[in-house]
């Protein structure tokens, strides 16, 4: 059994600016405004989160469920 990661760098793809972020454990972030240039992010189709899509490390749900194919929701 692997261990659940909770921080990802996520990358705004507006301006390339990066930040460490905790990630919620329960459910998934659809809206991420970047501290940098203030772009609102929102994930790309296909994915569940603003982490799935940004992020250097999937969110928790999506950790706990690949094997199933599951996400968030």
């Amino acid at each position: 059994m692997s261990t659940v990661i909770l921080e990802s760098l996520l990358t705004c793809p507006a301006c390339g600016f990066a930040r460490l972020e905790t990630m919620p454990t329960d459910a998934c972030q659809f809206y991420y405004e970047c501290t940098n240039c203030k772009t609102l992010l929102r994930p790309e189709a296909g994915d569940c989160c603003v982490f799935c899509s940004y992020g250097s490390v999937k969110c928790p749900p999506v950790q706990e469920h690949r094997k199933h194919g599951g996400c968030c929701g």
